[in-house]
């Protein structure tokens, strides 16, 4: 999406564009220039510009020319202030709701980047009066030249090192968010995170923690900011405690902005249910409840599920194998009310033995297609359970994408009989 954005933007700029893309099976318009195949990266000498790609990995790009990317681009042309939000998991629904607080306050807000729309899309709608919220990977932070004027850190644990050389360069690469910001930009980061903490040192701007005073908190059961009441903590419309982290990101970022005004944030919070397949309640049957959580794929969101209900679960673990470490999962699983586990997908294997390494039994096998898996989970449930797809694993071994995933799951759940 964003490699198609960077052709349309920099197409009607007036430059000769070519595509260069490892899959040959790439379906490219007629009459677009094209380097297709594994040696896609080569001969790049000769362009006056080279567009990296995210899923390109910058170190692999050997040139002479100036590499840039469409971030740095629209970072450079942007005319209004930009929010940047990075971290591992929550990024998407913590810029949604920033930029749901920020509308409520009568801002003109543009969202964007990781989340779906690429940035260099709209950049021709932005105005200096208006505000612009990214979703930012490490794969866009990576080589990233200038930092937003509001930069803002979630949670950061292990993930993607199939692609990152080391977790030091995953976590380097978060810190961009930080590294070029000013005096008068802003830090917000996550105070019990030890490594959103340490990033956030190496900003020159004003540093400001959430779920320590003085950002945003929860206190006797309410979200509060600087001494002032937001809401109760059971009007917050997302479920699950890591939502309400979340939502003390989006308050410590928004703050100024609305003016220390408590009524926007109540409203955004209390009218945002979250994004889809991030603990979306799909039905109840039979008096159990199904909760599609697909976009969960490492073990840290999955125990952030776990977190999130107390009633007794079966839980849909699995997916491609990433060489993921599962022990800490597993024993979170032991510990908590799951009184079944679902196990699907590549990394059966792997999750089994982590769960007999801690004499866990109460797991089982899925099946090979979600119609398959979804009757089994209902099979295992009973009155007041909830079944929990959180596959703690990517989707492409059964599945095109997690989004895929997600939605064969709420199909196969709204064609369960009773």
């Amino acid at each position: 999406m964003e490699g198609q954005s960077s052709y349309r933007y920099w197409s009607e700029l007036g430059a000769d564009v070519t595509v260069h893309d490892e899959n040959t099976s790439l379906e490219l318009p007629k009459g677009i220039k094209s380097v297709l195949g594994t040696k896609y990266l080569e001969s790049l000498d000769r362009y006056d510009l080279v567009v990296r790609s995210p899923g390109v990995r910058p170190w692999l790009i050997k040139t002479s020319a100036p590499v840039t990317t469409s971030l740095n681009e629209f970072m450079a042309r942007c005319p209004a202030r930009i929010i940047g939000v990075t971290g591992t998991k929550g990024k998407g629904t913590t810029a949604t709701l920033i930029a749901r607080i920020l509308g409520e306050a009568g801002w003109r807000t543009h969202l964007g980047g990781n989340i779906g729309v690429p940035p260099l899309d709209f950049l021709s709608k932005v105005r200096a009066s208006h505000l612009v919220v990214l979703e930012l990977s490490s794969f866009q932070l990576m080589d990233l030249e200038q930092s937003p004027h509001i930069a803002v850190a979630l949670p950061i644990e292990p993930e993607h090192l199939d692609w990152h050389r080391s977790m030091h360069e995953y976590v380097a690469a978060k810190g961009n968010i930080f590294w070029h910001q000013e005096a008068d930009d802003v830090a917000v980061y996550n105070a019990h995170n030890h490594y959103s903490a340490e990033i956030a040192n190496v900003s020159a701007g004003h540093k400001l923690p959430y779920l320590e005073r003085p950002g945003a908190v929860i206190a006797n059961d309410r979200v509060v900011m600087g001494g002032v009441e937001i809401c109760r903590v059971d009007e917050v419309a997302m479920i699950g405690p890591h939502n309400l982290e979340n939502a003390c990101a989006a308050v410590t970022a928004t703050w100024e902005l609305v003016k220390q005004n408590p009524e926007a944030p109540a409203r955004a919070l209390k009218g945002f249910t979250g994004l889809p397949h991030r603990l979306e309640f799909v039905r109840e049957v039979a008096q159990v409840r199904y909760v599609n959580d697909s976009f969960s794929s490492n073990p840290i969101a999955t125990e952030a599920a776990i977190n999130s209900f107390a009633e007794p679960k079966i839980l849909i673990l699995g997916g491609k194998d990433r060489g993921i470490d599962f022990g800490q999962l597993a024993a979170r699983v032991a510990e908590d009310n799951v009184k079944q586990v679902v196990l699907v997908g590549e990394n059966t294997q792997l999750l089994a033995a982590a769960f007999n390494g801690i004499g866990y039994r109460h797991y089982t096998l899925g099946g090979m297609t979600m119609t398959a898996i979804v009757a089994q989970a209902q099979r295992l449930a009973s009155p007041g359970d909830v079944v929990v797809l959180s596959p703690g694993s990517a989707s492409f071994d059964m599945f095109t994408n997690f989004s895929d995933r997600g939605e064969q799951f709420k199909a196969a759940v709204k064609a369960l009989s009773p």
